[in-house]
C-alpha cells in the first residue's frame, strides 16, 4: 500500500468513525446517557488522542514492591514507553509478526500488549494459569515469533525456544532482572528504543495500521478445554472500546482497580483500553489475598469483577454483620434508606461507611461479567450505595455484547443490548426461549486457521452465541442456559442447569453448585442431580461443630425439598451430592461441567438420592 493510498484509507476510517459518533449523539434511545465519546479508528489513534487530551494524568497505578506505596504513571510516559519498546522490537524484525504476552497483571504487560498493537504486529495474550505444554502448543499454533513474559515464566520459555517446535526467537523478561539465557530485559529494551529513537529510527511511527487487520489473537478458555484462536481486528476493539461507555460513565477522574487476568477479553477490553480511551487511570492488584489491603491503598471507583468475587464480599459484609449482631439493624437501615432515597437523602455514605471501607470508600460502580449473578447480590450491594449491576459477552465479541445502563437497571437481565449491535433469538421455542444471535462491528474476524469452526457460528452475518435466553421488547438480553449444557429427558423436556443452579445459588447454605443430568439405574429416566459445596461455617453454626454427614445430607435436603416444591416434575432434583472439596474450574472460574471430579463428592462427601416423594 502506498503512502497515498493509506492515508485516503485512513480518512476514510475517520470518516466512518465519526458517522458513528454522531449516531449516537443524534439517536433517541434514552438509554445512551453519555454521549461525549470521541472517535477513533484503531489502538493506536486511541492511545495518541488520550495522550493529546490527558498527557500529564496518571494512567497507571503501579506497586514497585509490595511494602511500598503505589505511584503514578502519566499518559505521556506510557506513550514514551511504548514508543520506546515498539521501536526496539521493530528493529529485530518483528514487524508484522506476533507477539505473545504471558504474566501477572502489571503495567509491563501493558506496554507490551500496547507496542504490539500500536505498530509492531499482532498481540497474542496467553493465559497465566496454562501448563508448559499448553502454552507450547499455543505458542506454536499463533505462529509468535517473540515472547514478552514475568520472571516466573523464563526458564519455561527458554525451553520452549530451545525445543524448536515453535518459531519463537526474541524472548523479553518483563520483571526487572538482568539478561540471561539470550532473553532481553524490558527495561534494557526500552533504552534501546529511546536511543534508536534519538537516531531518528521511524519503523514503529511509520507503521501502517488498517483497522480491519488482525490485532490480537485470543485463545478462549471454555469449559470443554478446547482452545480456539479468536482473531479480532482494530474495528472490532473500536466498537468494543467507544459504545459500553455510552450507557455505563467512565471519567478522566476514575480509577479502575485490575483484579481479573488480563489476558482475558472482558479486563483487557473494559478494564484496560476502556479506561485509557476515557482518561481514566488503572491500579493492578497484587494478587487475591491483597484485595482489602489494595482497595483500602489505592481508594478505588470502578471495579470488574466476577460472581465468585463479589458472592465472596457480599456474604463476608453478612457474616460480619451477624457475629458483631448487627444483622437487624443492618437491615432496618436499608429499609429506611429505601425511603429516604425517594426524598432525594440518601444515608449509605452515613450508616455503610464502614460496609463501604471494604470496597475502598470511593467505589462508585461494580461490573459483573463472566457468567450470571444472583440478582439479589447486585441489589443487595446497590442497596449500600454502590451501583452495581451485570453484563453480557464473549471474547467473539470483543466482549460485549450487552450491559445494564447505570440509570436503567434490570437486575435479572444480563444486559441491554449496546449500539451498533443487532441481536435475535434463532428458533425460538413457544417461550420464545432460543439461541441468542449477535451482529455488528464488534463481531470476530473468525477462528485462526479453523474456517469449519467459524463457518458453525457465523452464518449470514449473525454470530451464534451458543447461549439460550430471549430479548425483551426493551432490548435486554436474558439468558437461560448454554446450549451445550442442556438436559434432554428421556420425555424430550429441556432442562435448563443454569437456571436450577440460580434457585440453588439463592440459599446462603450454598457456596458454590453444578446441576447435571444422568439416566437412572431403574427406570432409565433421567435424573437431576445437584452437586452443592455447602458454607461449612454456616452448617457449624446451624448443627453445631461437630456435625456429621448425614445430618448435613438432610440439613440440604430440606433446603433442596423447598426448591423442589416450584418447580414441574421433569425439572426437580432428584439427587444430591455434597463435597467438601472446591470444584475445578477453567481459568476464567467457571465449573467445568464435563469432567468427571466435579461430579463426585470429593473427599469428605456425601452422594444422597431420595429427599423428595
Amino acid at each position: 500500500m502506498t503512502e497515498s493510498e493509506y492515508q485516503k484509507t485512513k480518512e476514510s476510517e475517520m470518516r466512518e468513525a465519526k458517522a458513528m459518533i454522531e449516531g449516537i449523539r443524534g439517536s433517541s434511545d434514552t438509554k445512551l446517557a453519555y454521549r461525549d465519546v470521541r472517535p477513533i479508528t484503531d489502538v493506536r489513534q486511541m492511545l495518541e488522542s488520550s495522550v493529546e487530551l490527558y498527557g500529564e494524568r496518571t494512567a497507571f497505578y503501579v506497586k514497585d514492591r509490595n511494602d511500598l506505596p503505589y505511584r503514578p504513571i502519566t499518559y505521556n510516559q506510557l506513550k514514551a514507553d511504548v514508543d520506546a519498546l515498539g521501536t526496539a522490537l521493530a528493529e529485530k524484525g518483528l514487524t508484522g509478526k506476533r507477539i505473545a504476552v504471558i504474566g501477572e497483571n502489571c503495567y509491563q504487560w501493558a506496554v507490551s500488549y500496547l507496542a504490539a498493537v500500536c505498530g509492531v504486529g499482532v498481540a497474542v495474550p496467553l493465559d497465566r494459569e496454562l501448563g508448559p505444554q499448553e502454552i507450547e502448543a499455543l505458542v506454536a499454533e499463533s505462529g509468535a515469533e517473540c515472547a514478552m513474559f514475568t520472571k516466573k515464566y523464563h526458564d519455561m520459555f527458554v525451553k520452549i525456544r530451545e525445543s524448536g517446535k515453535t518459531a519463537l526467537r526474541v524472548l523479553v523478561n518483563l520483571s526487572d532482572a538482568p539478561a540471561a539465557d539470550g532473553v532481553l530485559a524490558l527495561s534494557a529494551c526500552i533504552d534501546e528504543g529511546k536511543a534508536l529513537i534519538s537516531e531518528g529510527k521511524r519503523a514503529f511511527f511509520d507503521a501502517k495500521i488498517v483497522n480491519t487487520d488482525l490485532c490480537a489473537l485470543l485463545f478462549t478458555s471454555g469449559t470443554t478445554g478446547i482452545a480456539k484462536g479468536v482473531m479480532l481486528s482494530h474495528k472490532n476493539l473500536v466498537c468494543g472500546i467507544v459504545l459500553p461507555p455510552t450507557v455505563v460513565s467512565i471519567t478522566p477522574d476514575d480509577i479502575f482497580f485490575s483484579i481479573l487476568p488480563v489476558h482475558h477479553c472482558y479486563e483487557c477490553t473494559c478494564g484496560f483500553l476502556i479506561p485509557l480511551y476515557r482518561g481514566a487511570a488503572i491500579a493492578y492488584c497484587e494478587g487475591l489475598k491483597y484485595i482489602v489491603k489494595n482497595l483500602a491503598e489505592i481508594r478505588p471507583t470502578v471495579l470488574l469483577a466476577v460472581p465468585l468475587i463479589l458472592e465472596n464480599l457480599y456474604r463476608k459484609i453478612w457474616q460480619n454483620a451477624r457475629k458483631t449482631g448487627k444483622e437487624k439493624l443492618l437491615r432496618r437501615i436499608i429499609r429506611l434508606n429505601s425511603v429516604t432515597k425517594k426524598a432525594g437523602i440518601n444515608l449509605a455514605p452515613i450508616f455503610f461507611k464502614q460496609i463501604l471501607a471494604t470496597f475502598g470508600g470511593r467505589m462508585k460502580i461494580v461490573i459483573c461479567g463472566g457468567a450470571a449473578i444472583a440478582p439479589a447480590i447486585l441489589q443487595g450491594i446497590r442497596d449500600f450505595g454502590i451501583i452495581a449491576l451485570q453484563g453480557y459477552g464473549l471474547t467473539e465479541c470483543s466482549p460485549i455484547c450487552a450491559l445494564n445502563p447505570d440509570t436503567a437497571i434490570k437486575n435479572s437481565s444480563a444486559g441491554y443490548l449496546i449500539p451498533g449491535l443487532d441481536g435475535m433469538i434463532d428458533s425460538p421455542d413457544e417461550l420464545g426461549i432460543g439461541e441468542i444471535c449477535v451482529k455488528g462491528g464488534h463481531v470476530m474476524m473468525g477462528y485462526c486457521g479453523n474456517q469449519a469452526a467459524t463457518d458453525d457460528v457465523l452464518i449470514d452475518g449473525w454470530f451464534h452465541t451458543g447461549d439460550l435466553g430471549y430479548i425483551d421488547e426493551d432490548r435486554y438480553v436474558f439468558i437461560t442456559g448454554r446450549k451445550k449444557n442442556v438436559i434432554i429427558t428421556k420425555n424430550g423436556k429441556n432442562v435448563y442447569p443454569e437456571e436450577l443452579e440460580y434457585y440453588l445459588g439463592q440459599d446462603e447454605a450454598v457456596l458454590e453448585c453444578m446441576v447435571w443430568g444422568v439416566e437412572g439405574d431403574v427406570t432409565g429416566e433421567t435424573l437431576i442431580v445437584a452437586t452443592i459445596r455447602p458454607d461449612e461455617e454456616l452448617l457449624a453454626r446451624e448443627l453445631g461443630e461437630g456435625y456429621t454427614a448425614k445430618q448435613a445430607e438432610e440439613f440440604m435436603w430440606v433446603r433442596v425439598d423447598k426448591i423442589n416444591e416450584d418447580l414441574a416434575l421433569f425439572k426437580k432434583i432428584r439427587k444430591i451430592i455434597i463435597r467438601k472439596e472446591e470444584f475445578e474450574m477453567t481459568t476464567g472460574k467457571k465449573i467445568k461441567r464435563f469432567v468427571e471430579s466435579n461430579r463426585t463428592e470429593g473427599a469428605g462427601g456425601v452422594d444422597a438420592s431420595g429427599g423428595i416423594a
